[in-house]
């Protein structure tokens, strides 16, 4: 059972986060939970008697031409390479902000406060770490123990196991994970030289409609095999900043995490990591990291123990149709640039705000999580050819890529104070008030800040908020609210559908487009 407002399952491991307003979730499959420390529950286990064998299994040609009449030659060569991953964790109470109450606020002595330490209510600063143990799936894809799982399997990990096919247990090592793709690099070592039969990669894109064959130990019962197709691709779940899952509707469940997807040759075409579910069990809608995305990142793990990815520096957004139309381009792809961060290397190339970026070295770009699987993938110190539009026309920059810097948290600011309405202006068309940001506390000195928003109106329904503060309105920087009015109806005069709003909200910049119908 899931929590509408945690980020874990009640065996640890981490889920993606859909819209938390729906009954519907994805689940991690990973790290089915097999006991708290000290708990002993009981296992069973069903693996075959088979010994690994030492030599890579040869894929069969051609497997889009193999008709799906049985699966059992195919399951007898990769099924060897499978294995169960189980870890011992041990995650602080802080780890799962969800997990426990917050403390009340109660005054220093007050006996209250000691029942609540003592029971352990909140993230007290003596909390204990929750241990416990978990179980995933996992593959290998060298005869010298390398093996493949998901990050949220091996995550907090004090101490990792693998169990083969014939039952045999071996200690393993983290060699590397990436959160952002939620992949894994283990290494096994093999008793006395022993070498592991392992699995190739498939050397091209499954398509949707193809078979697809998963293998592994969906709640610790070894040796699982499902098979359905390749239901859609380019999946964006929410799960990471890189998502391009296959959805498969071969049957997963949790336990599957990790584990391989393989093509009807018995190449492993994408990683089980997550399922659509209401109930927590397979409903036919499973997500897997292709391939193409997990190849590159494993060989970065292996050879460097992480992965360094390609940066430019901007905040960007999708092109709607509005906001397409008033900057004169003809659809809607590409990547808005709201913002370039100073110093990067998108700002010293000379990208500015309102350019779309529409293609990197001659390939299109269809949107902004295109763009950023893209330059990430490329990697550092890539020469880069950009094509933007600015302006009505064209315009090509060269730069070379930066090294993604570690994740930041974006800190709010503090804001407008929505009861200052100084030289307060409305605009009831779109339901929004506006103010200086001059007269506005903590606003600072440029653009006009909404001070007040109806809930129902347009300017609400785009997005927009109290406190957010608008800096552009058609290209040009505005600082009253009557700059902001006459914009509007110097763009309805030209005849525009929409004027596009750059507008500050915290520490990020986007754009905004409204309909210029409604101005007034």
């Amino acid at each position: 059972m899931f929590t509408p407002d945690s980020n874990r399952t009640t065996d640890g491991a981490r889920r993606p986060a859909l819209d938390r307003r729906s009954p519907v979730r994805t689940a991690l499959l990973g790290a089915v939970a097999l006991a708290v420390v000290g708990g002993g529950v009981a296992q069973t286990h069903l693996f075959g008697s088979e010994p690994a064998l030492a030599q890579q299994i040869q894929a069969q040609p051609k497997p889009d031409q193999i008709a799906p009449g049985s699966f059992a030659d195919v399951v007898d060569r990769v099924s060897p390479a499978v294995v169960s991953v189980k870890v011992k964790i041990t995650e602080d109470a802080s780890d799962d902000d969800n997990s426990a109450p917050q403390m009340p606020n109660i005054p220093k002595g007050d006996p209250l406060e000691r029942f609540f330490r003592q029971f352990g209510q909140g993230n007290m600063p003596h909390a204990k770490p929750h241990t416990g143990q978990a179980q995933g799936s996992g593959f290998f894809i060298s005869g010298d123990g390398y093996l493949v799982t998901n990050n949220h399997v091996v995550e907090h990990a004090t101490d990792v196991t693998v169990t083969l096919q014939d039952g045999s247990t071996l200690p393993a090592t983290v060699i590397g994970t990436d959160k952002k793709t939620d992949l894994a690099l283990v290494k096994v070592k093999g008793k006395d030289g022993q070498s592991f039969q392992y699995v190739p990669w498939a050397d091209k894109a499954p398509r949707v409609g193809d078979w697809v064959i998963a293998v592994g130990n969906p709640f610790g019962l070894g040796g699982t095999v499902t098979a359905g197709i390749v239901s859609a691709r380019g999946r964006d779940i929410g799960a990471g900043p890189y998502d391009d899952f296959l959805q498969i509707d071969a049957p997963v469940n949790r336990g599957n995490s990790g584990g391989p997807t393989f093509n009807t040759a018995g190449q492993v075409v994408g990683i089980n990591t997550a399922i659509f579910s209401p109930s927590g069990g397979s409903v036919g809608i499973g997500f897997a990291i292709p391939t193409e995305v997990a190849k590159s990142v494993i060989q970065d793990l292996k050879d460097h123990g992480s992965v360094a990815r390609g940066w430019i520096g901007v905040q960007i957004q999708p092109v709607t149709a509005e906001i397409a139309d008033s900057l004169g381009l003809k659809g809607t792809k590409g990547a808005l640039v709201a913002e370039p961060q100073k110093g990067s290397p998108a700002a010293d190339a000379g990208v500015k705000s309102g350019d779309v970026i529409t293609s990197v070295n001659d390939d299109a770009i269809e949107g902004p999580r295109e763009l950023a699987r893209k330059i990430a993938g490329m990697g550092p110190d890539k020469k880069v050819d950009l094509t933007v539009w600015r302006d009505g026309a064209e315009k090509h920059l060269n730069m070379t890529l930066g090294t993604l810097p570690a994740d930041k948290e974006a800190k709010a600011d503090a804001g407008a104070n929505p009861n200052s309405d100084a030289a307060a202006s409305q605009m009831t068309s779109y339901g929004m008030t506006l103010s200086p940001a001059a007269s506005i506390a903590g606003a600072g000195k440029t653009g006009v800040v909404i001070s007040d928003i109806d809930p129902d109106g347009t300017a609400a329904q785009k997005g927009l908020n109290t406190g957010d503060v608008i800096l552009d309105v058609g290209g040009k920087s505005v600082s009253k609210p009557s700059e902001v009015k006459q914009a509007f109806e110097d763009a309805k005069k030209d005849g525009h559908k929409a004027v596009l709003l750059r507008v500050k909200s915290g520490d990020n910049t986007r754009f905004v487009a409204l309909a210029t119908g409604t101005a007034g």
